[in-house]
């Protein structure tokens, strides 16, 4: 670009800058004139000021001149493709510094207009759910862009069977800002039997433009569809249909092979009976009358309830082998701080430990280890899980006085399922199993 005519002054620079149009990723230059209107030979020290002095230069940045003589330099501009870079006018300035009469400096100033640029990033998560009529996914968006964009979902089926919903539907994102949108598919019909069902499907992220629905030289080409699926599960599985066809095979079997034997035996049976039942003459023998009473038949019964009390005292000393217990350890720090949180086992106790269970469902980042006295159980990075758990079939015993402790280094809160930055970690740590007297 031609810059005006320039203005003089005594020792100053002859100078002026027009205004220049560049796009993120871009460059754009432009021209200025400096021209030495004083007596003397004088040098120019050239250096941008402002917003643009990170991605502007000038070529030379030093002239030196005669009298009345004059140089052209060039301003270049490359702004990075960034979302730092917002779209819109910027200032720019010059300052022109000469070396034998520094008092006469200039700040030559002019506008840049930074053209705007559209680029949305979005993961989905999972690519693949199971469910027998609804699944839920995650989409993770970002606006890598440099103006505000108001963000749209498309869902895409070969047929029909699917529904979609997107919670919040159309959420505005600020330069570099990012969300999560909550994707929940469903079916309106139930597999009922057999293999399960694929039902593959795509989703689209586009960007609604509220003034010009052309799109700019300087966007992202169109982004490709992301690819999911929803495997349908039938609500009877196959093993379930072949216990029943079990079922009914040995019901038919006991109705046609077992049944009728089992009533032709019992029929003998009553009919032996009653072949041997004895006459009304035989039933009147005083003998036989006298022979059929036991007597220390009330001995027996007073022996049963003596072997009822030894049961009483067997029970007592059953519950003196401990007692279920589970405790909560809840430890919540700010980033960059350790923090730990104990549970101290109880004066004439014993902990025998079987179940442990940590939670770090914000997703935050750091190092968390777990010890049971001055036994180190575990360090685990917090970023590689959300729910973890831990099982001994042969508890571990911690004494009186020990305690159970969870050391918490907070590098990086997460972001729990609302969407937003945690602003402090917080874990959140169950350890059960048995709380014994020492006394046993």
């Amino acid at each position: 670009m031609t810059p005006s005519p320039a203005s003089s002054g005594p020792g100053a620079p002859g100078l002026d800058i027009p205004a220049v149009t560049v796009a993120p990723g871009d460059t754009a230059t432009t021209s200025l004139t400096v021209r030495n209107d004083s007596d003397i030979v004088e040098a120019y020290s050239l250096e941008v000021v402002g917003d643009c002095a990170g991605w502007t230069t000038v070529e030379p940045a030093r002239v030196s001149l005669y009298p009345g003589t004059s140089e052209t330099v060039t301003i270049r501009l490359e702004p990075p493709r960034s979302a730092e870079i917002r779209a819109g006018e910027m200032p720019l300035g010059v300052r022109v510094l000469p070396a034998e009469h520094p008092e006469s400096v200039r700040v030559l100033e002019t506008t840049v207009h930074i053209e705007e640029f559209r680029e949305l990033r979005t993961e989905l998560a999972p690519r693949r759910r199971r469910g027998w009529l609804r699944g839920r996914y995650r989409l993770a968006v970002q606006n890598q862009g440099n103006t505000p964009v108001q963000v749209g979902f498309t869902a895409g089926q070969a047929g029909e069977e699917l529904g979609f919903t997107f919670n919040p539907a159309k959420p505005k994102l600020e330069p570099g800002e990012s969300t999560e949108i909550g994707l929940r598919v469903r079916t309106g019909k139930p597999v009922w039997f057999g293999a399960p069902v694929v039902w593959p499907f795509t989703v689209e992220t586009t960007d609604d433009r509220e003034q010009d629905d052309r799109p700019s030289p300087y966007e992202t080409p169109v982004r490709a569809p992301l690819d999911a699926e929803f495997v349908q599960i039938p609500i009877f599985p196959k093993w379930l249909l072949a216990l029943l066809a079990a079922l009914i095979a040995l019901l038919l079997l006991w109705f046609a092979l077992v049944r009728p034997a089992v009533r032709s035996a019992a029929k003998d049976a009553a009919d032996e009976a009653v072949k041997a039942r004895p006459t009304p003459g035989a039933q009147q023998t005083p003998g036989d009358g006298g022979s059929s009473v036991s007597p220390n038949g009330q001995g027996s019964g007073g022996g049963s309830a003596g072997t009822g009390g030894d049961g009483g005292s067997s029970g007592g000393g059953g519950s003196a082998g401990g007692q279920q217990s589970s405790q909560t350890i809840d430890v919540q720090s700010t980033s960059g701080e350790t923090k730990t949180g104990t549970y101290k086992v109880p004066k004439g106790s014993i902990f025998g430990v079987t179940d442990i269970v940590v939670a770090n469902f914000q997703g935050d980042e750091g190092v968390l280890t777990i010890t049971f006295g001055d036994r180190k159980i575990t360090t685990i990075a917090m970023e590689t899980f959300r729910n973890q758990d831990y099982h001994w079939v042969t508890p571990i015993k911690i004494p009186e006085g020990d305690s159970v402790a969870i050391e918490v280094t907070c590098n990086k809160p997460g972001t729990p399922a609302t969407g937003r930055r945690a602003k402090g970690c917080h874990e959140v740590l169950n350890v059960s199993g048995v709380l014994s007297s020492t006394k046993h």
